[in-house]
């Protein structure tokens, strides 16, 4: 599919971009020839098969390091998107709750800090340089266990809460920066469940068929920024492009 409801030369963001659907949003927009540059954010370097892919250091716990980054990305023009791909779910510290009893504060601050606050830093920084004269999409990954209408099995109360939280901020900056950018829409995306680290511990759960290679859902979310208007700004949308209720 080609980018045809952007214009062309297109000056993308991508935060993430060492993960594995951030690889492959960078990766597969550097194909598309509507896109000019496309600056690949992370704490570590990574590198990247096209030349028109340039790194630039990120990091949440810094935002002075997240200010900078939005400055030195659109430094030669305005941002048309700005995807931002991190996430955390789990780690060797941090596992999903099953009950109450697994709360753990600090496991609720690094998952609000990855999944909210950072996200959050980045809309701060981001946005007033998006592309005020044509269409630009501020993107974040979220995902369907957000939803609060949505929930049916309870647990992992604080991925949940981050990434309803996240939802939230979604919503609210849409609002904001409407008042002041009527080209943008700022949406949030459900992936799907992706084959990465992030969804490897609990992949034998994922009915056939519905864990997706990095590559197919990367592939799905780009076709939805595609399709997005200024009218979805602050809606949440499944990698299938149907609407997920907050």
């Amino acid at each position: 599919m080609k980018l045809c409801s952007f214009k062309k030369d297109m000056n993308v963001a991508v935060i993430g971009a060492s993960g594995g659907i951030g690889n492959q949003i960078v990766e597969q927009l550097a194909r598309h020839d509507s896109v000019k540059t496309i600056y690949a954010l992370s704490r570590s370097q990574t590198s990247f098969s096209s030349e028109k892919v340039k790194w630039l250091p990120l990091d949440y716990s810094q935002e002075d390091s997240v200010e900078a980054a939005a400055s030195q990305a659109s430094l030669s023009a305005p941002l048309d998107i700005v995807f931002v791909a991190t996430g955390l779910l789990h780690n060797d510290d941090i596992s999903p709750e099953k009950s109450l009893k697994e709360i753990d504060p600090q496991s609720f601050a690094k998952a609000f800090h990855v999944n909210s606050t950072g996200p959050a830093l980045v809309m701060k920084h981001f946005l007033p340089h998006m592309n005020k004269d044509a269409k630009s999409v501020f993107c974040v990954l979220s995902a369907r266990v957000g939803s609060i209408s949505d929930n049916y099995l309870g647990g992992w109360y604080a991925y949940r809460a981050s990434k309803a939280a996240l939802n939230m901020l979604i919503k609210t900056a849409s609002i904001e920066i409407a008042r002041k950018n009527k080209h943008v829409c700022v949406a949030a995306l459900h992936p799907g469940t992706v084959d990465t680290q992030l969804s490897e511990p609990f992949q034998s759960h994922v009915p056939e068929g519905k864990l997706f290679t990095p590559e197919y859902s990367s592939t799905c979310l780009i076709d939805v920024m595609n399709n997005l208007t200024h009218k979805d700004s602050g809606k949440i949308f499944a990698w299938d492009g149907q609407e997920i209720a907050p």
